[in-house]
């Protein structure tokens, strides 16, 4: 999997290109500034994931993300940032970012997150979710499942494990378990046991 790593600050680069090369089965490239990384997008392809600094110096707001996304295309872009407003995430991905990964993310976390990713997903931290629940909702927390959270939901309760519920739903286990924490944030449940019960109470197992 090929991997760009883009931020101006030299540490950060080198210290993430380090860990996804040793972590996973990564081909990693580093970039510091828009300029570079739709140089390096003409000379090499695509990028399966590009991690991509909100504030590296070419980005001009979300414009160079816009940029980065229709020039990488049909690979993934995602923020990579220390810190993003709920609104500069929502606006992001509405220009076609498929999320927003904090630098504070654990390293296990990031190589999950890029293989979520990769997988054709939109990853976005369990804070993230946490916030958007506690926040003003249109209805029940199950309404606020999209038709695949839903899906593996059902799975779940039938007792199937994540390697039932992936090869159910043609997914990877990675992505089981990230959707299942999405699962979780978005019912307010404690564990996968505790999202189940609540799903049977709602009548959609």
């Amino acid at each position: 999997m090929r991997i760009l790593v883009a931020d101006d600050h030299k540490l950060i680069r080198e210290i993430v290109a380090s860990h996804l090369e040793k972590g996973g089965d990564f081909e990693v490239s580093q970039s510091e500034n828009v300029n570079q990384v739709i140089q390096q997008i003409e000379d090499t392809g695509s990028f399966d994931v590009i991690l991509l600094d909100v504030a590296m110096p070419g980005m001009h707001g979300l414009q160079g993300l816009q940029t980065v996304v229709a020039a990488n295309a049909p690979g993934s872009t995602v923020l990579f940032s220390g810190t993003a407003r709920r609104e500069t995430v929502n606006d992001a991905i509405n220009l076609g970012a498929r999320g927003f990964i904090p630098k504070t993310l654990p390293a296990r976390s990031l190589t999950n997150a890029i293989q979520f990713i990769a997988s054709g997903e939109i990853f976005l931290p369990a804070a993230f979710h946490q916030d958007q629940i506690e926040g003003p909702t249109d209805g029940p927390p199950i309404q606020n499942l999209n038709p695949l959270e839903r899906s593996i939901l059902r799975s779940l309760c039938t007792g199937n494990t994540n390697k039932e519920i992936a090869r159910e739903q043609d997914l990877t286990e990675v992505t089981v378990k990230m959707h299942l924490r999405a699962i979780c944030n978005k019912l307010g449940a404690k564990n996968r046991t505790h999202a189940a019960m609540l799903a049977r109470e709602a009548g959609i197992a």
